[in-house]
């Protein structure tokens, strides 16, 4: 064995959780050899031609959703200090603990340049009357104060992480694709690249973020790593006029509200709200399009627009098995009705049963903020329970901010959340093979930046002193 493809530690992807992993292993073991292999790009090297030429030229892969920082890289860049939001480690690791590592990862967002300015925490009076509006309409507000990167600011953040891992003497391997975990008597010893080679190292952390889901579910199935049917969460993008969501910005940034609509019991939720933000496109592997949506800090990149998602939340039971490919196949059927664009519709046209039209979508105050969205028909696209959820859900959320409602709203589908392969994981985050840690989006124990920083300092602190049997 070469010695130089020998490793203390080994982190696939390079996205939040495996970025704080690594910042936390080198922090406490400045001596650790730490190797990061990630299949995108470098952050500096992370451009997306749709930027300036408003069309997709299929980059692969896409520096959209892979590459150092992960998805992260181009979000909104919202971090969730509150452990009620962003996933599962309240229940992995309890609710104090949760707590106190999103304070330490939050700590590190604004050493590295993050904004002090917290949104949610000095509007009580406010916020008392937006509660009061959502229980009328019987939804759920779940308080969560939100610190705001901001998508161009996100990036400068993540290069500055980027370059201290890097003078810390931490090795990143880029534009690599692990194809392959060794795994002899239950215990992780190596990984295999797609350049054909093979590296080492007693501890192997799997922090493969959403992009890296579906491939992370084969190799649990080909080495019979223990794991459970996830939910999947599957919906559109909501966007209207800023005027219309002025109230609920102003006051909370991102109002988060859930919903158990009256027909079908489902549960319903708002995510990623991007005030005078934009509608954008999310490549997957094969080209696979979903929307997103972005929000910057500078006035220079404000619309008039505000996006959020609506996200329906679907378990099932046996004998089904493949959530993932259950939301890559809605999505497919979206991106062939559009020739792999997203697709657009008015909530007035979704409510009659009826194809949005070009001049339709022209007669509105709202102008989309996607360009190159496709006017289409949702019903032809998403099942009709969760076409039922939606609506419903807009209408309860009409009761809040009047206007959400409004026949001119526009719906882009779909969006779907690739986070839907539950690995089994005890408290160190340790799967039912030795020696391999699964964390972050991709293994379903977070959804979010936030949590899923945490989890990669939590995961560190386990690899340098195990607590579980």
């Amino acid at each position: 064995m070469n010695p130089g493809s020998q490793f203390d530690v080994i982190i696939i992807g390079a996205g939040p959780s495996g970025i704080f992993c690594a910042y936390e292993l080198i922090r406490q073991r400045p001596d650790l050899k730490i190797l990061m292999i990630e299949k995108g790009r470098p952050i500096e090297k992370r451009t997306c031609p749709k930027r300036t030429t408003k069309v997709c030229v299929g980059c692969k892969p896409c520096s959209i959703t892979t590459g150092f920082a992960g998805a992260g890289a181009f979000s909104d860049g919202k971090l969730s200090l509150s452990p009620d939001v962003g996933g599962h480690l309240p229940e992995i690791l309890g609710y104090e603990k949760a707590a106190e590592l999103i304070k330490e990862s939050d700590d590190i967002y604004l050493k590295f340049g993050a904004d002090t300015g917290v949104y949610g925490v000095d509007k009580q009076k406010e916020i008392q009357e937006i509660r009061r509006k959502a229980i009328k309409a019987n939804l759920k507000l779940i308080e969560c104060p939100i610190r705001h990167l901001g998508t161009e600011e996100g990036y400068k953040i993540y290069t500055r992480l980027q370059e201290h891992l890097l003078s810390c003497g931490i090795r990143m391997e880029f534009n690599t694709m692990v194809t392959d975990i060794v795994i002899e008597e239950n215990q992780a010893k190596a990984v295999v690249t797609d350049k054909g080679e093979t590296y080492c190292a007693p501890q192997i952390v799997a922090a493969i973020g959403r992009e890296g889901s579906d491939w992370f579910s084969h190799i649990c199935k080909s080495h019979g790593i223990e794991t459970e049917v996830g939910t999947v969460d599957i919906g559109v993008r909501v966007e209207v006029r800023d005027e219309v969501m002025e109230f609920l910005n102003k006051n909370l940034y991102e109002a988060k509200l859930v919903y158990y609509t009256p027909t079908f019991d489902d549960k319903v939720r708002t995510f990623c709200t991007n005030p005078s933000g934009e509608v954008a496109t999310e490549y997957y592997e094969n080209g696979l399009a979903v929307v997103n949506g972005h929000a910057y800090k500078s006035q220079e990149y404000k619309t008039n627009n505000t996006n959020f998602a609506l996200l329906v939340s679907k378990n099932f039971t046996k004998p089904f098995k493949t959530p993932i490919e259950y939301g890559k196949h809605i999505a497919r059927l979206s991106n062939m009705l559009c020739d792999g664009k997203i697709l657009v519709q008015t909530f007035g046209d979704f409510q009659r049963g009826r194809r949005t039209t070009e001049e339709r979508l022209c007669r509105n105050n709202l102008i989309p903020t996607l360009k190159d969205a496709v006017p289409g028909d949702l019903s032809l696209v998403l099942p009709h329970r969760i076409m039922v959820d939606i609506k419903e859900m807009l209408l309860a959320l009409d009761k809040v901010t009047p206007g959400i409602a409004s026949d001119e709203t526009l719906l882009y589908g779909v969006e779907v959340k690739f986070y839907s392969n539950k690995v089994v994981v005890n408290t160190d985050f340790e799967t039912s093979v030795r020696g391999l840690r699964a964390i972050g989006d991709g293994a379903s124990v977070t959804r979010g930046l936030q949590q899923a920083s945490a989890n990669g300092i939590s995961a560190a602190r386990s690899i340098l002193w195990p607590t579980a049997d």
